[in-house]
C-alpha cells in the first residue's frame, strides 16, 4: 500500500511540473513529497526524476513508469467519483423486498423517483417469505409486525390501521358478531406467517380488552388471499384497512365492531447496518414516506355497518 502511495505521489509531481505544486493539491509539505519519491527510486532501482533548483525532468525510465501510475492515479479518481455519486445522487440498481400485499404500493411510490433520476434502476423481490436479504442483495426491505432479531437497522414508518371484516354475503349466511366473544362462533381466516398473532386483542369503549384465540378455518402466508377470501364469503379476516378501501367503498368488504379496536400494525423499513446509507438506499425510504402520507382510508371505512335486509337478529348465527 505504501508503493502505491508513492505511485500516486509521483504522478501527481508530474501532473503539477513541480514538488511543492504537487505538495500544495496533498495537503503535505514539499520535503514529504521529496521523501517519498526518493523511496519510491531506491525501492524500484531506478532513477525517476533529474533534479535541478529550476525544473524536474523525467528520465527514460520515469517516462515509460508515469504512463502506468498516471492510469492508476485516473482509475482511482474514478472510483472516488463514482462513490461519491453512489452517496449524493441516486444511481445503480435499487433492490427492494416487499411482502405481497405492499408490494402494489411500490410501484406508485418510488415511480417519481425513478422518473426524476434515470441513473437509478429497480428490482423488487416480492415475497411473504422472510428471505435472506443478505443473500437477496437487498438494499432495503419492508416488513410489518414484531421484527425477529437482525444486525439489519429497522425504522418504523407508519401504523396500519386493522380491522375484523367481512362479506356482506357471509354476515347474511352466518349474522353479524356485535360483541368480540360473538366471533368465537365464525369461521376465520388467519396469517399463519407471522409471530405473535394467534391471539385476537380487541380493545373497546372505557379501554376494555377482550382477548379471544379464534378457531381458523384458512391460513395462508399471502394476506392478499386472505383478502380475496374473504371477499368471497367465506370468512372473517384481519385485514388493514389502507389496503381494502376500494372494497370498502364498493362494499365488498364491511367493517365489524366499529367501537372495538385492534392494535395497529406497525410498518418498517429495514436496511443493512452502515455508518452512511448510499444516496438511492435515503431517497426510496424518504419516497415510500412520502406516499404512506398520501395514504388515507376513506372516510366510511370505520362507519358502522348495518346488516342486509334478511330477517336475522342481531349477532343471530344461521343454521
Amino acid at each position: 500500500m505504501d508503493q502505491l502511495k508513492r505511485m500516486a505521489v509521483f504522478a501527481e509531481v508530474v501532473e503539477h511540473g513541480s514538488m511543492s505544486a504537487a505538495a500544495r493539491t496533498l495537503g503535505t509539505t514539499t520535503s514529504a513529497v521529496s521523501q517519498q519519491l526518493r523511496e519510491l527510486e531506491r525501492s524500484m532501482g531506478v532513477t525517476l526524476l533529474h533534479r535541478s533548483s529550476r525544473k524536474l525532468q523525467l528520465t527514460e525510465a520515469g517516462q515509460r513508469f508515469f504512463s502506468g501510475c498516471a492510469t492508476m492515479l485516473a482509475a482511482a479518481r474514478s472510483a472516488e467519483q463514482q462513490l461519491a455519486q453512489l452517496r449524493d445522487a441516486p444511481v445503480g440498481e435499487l433492490r427492494v423486498a416487499s411482502p405481497v400485499g405492499f408490494a402494489r404500493h411500490l410501484g406508485p411510490a418510488l415511480a417519481p423517483l425513478l422518473s426524476a433520476n434515470p441513473g437509478l434502476s429497480l428490482h423488487l423481490q416480492v415475497d411473504d417469505a422472510l428471505i435472506d436479504l443478505v443473500d437477496a442483495r437487498i438494499d432495503l426491505a419492508v416488513r410489518f409486525g414484531r421484527l425477529p432479531d437482525s444486525s439489519w437497522v429497522a425504522q418504523r414508518l407508519a401504523e396500519l390501521e386493522l380491522a375484523v371484516c367481512a362479506s356482506p354475503a357471509y354476515l347474511a349466511r352466518r349474522g353479524v358478531p356485535t360483541l368480540p366473544a360473538d366471533l368465537a362462533h365464525h369461521e376465520w381466516l388467519r396469517v399463519d406467517a407471522r409471530p405473535g398473532l394467534a391471539a385476537l386483542e380487541l380493545t373497546g369503549p372505557q379501554g376494555v380488552v377482550e382477548r379471544l384465540r379464534p378457531a381458523t378455518r384458512v391460513t395462508s402466508n399471502n394476506q392478499l388471499s386472505l383478502q380475496q377470501l374473504c371477499e368471497a364469503g367465506i370468512g372473517l379476516a384481519v385485514l388493514a384497512l389502507q389496503d381494502i378501501e376500494a372494497s370498502l367503498v364498493s362494499g365488498a368488504l364491511v367493517p365489524l365492531l366499529p367501537e372495538w379496536r385492534l392494535a395497529p400494525l406497525p410498518m418498517y423499513v429495514v436496511t443493512p447496518r452502515r455508518d452512511t446509507q448510499p444516496a438511492k438506499v435515503r431517497h426510496a425510504i424518504a419516497a415510500v414516506q412520502a406516499y404512506l402520507q398520501g395514504l388515507r382510508s376513506g372516510p366510511s371505512a370505520r362507519a358502522a355497518w348495518r346488516p342486509p335486509a334478511a330477517p336475522m337478529a342481531s349477532g343471530s348465527i344461521a343454521a
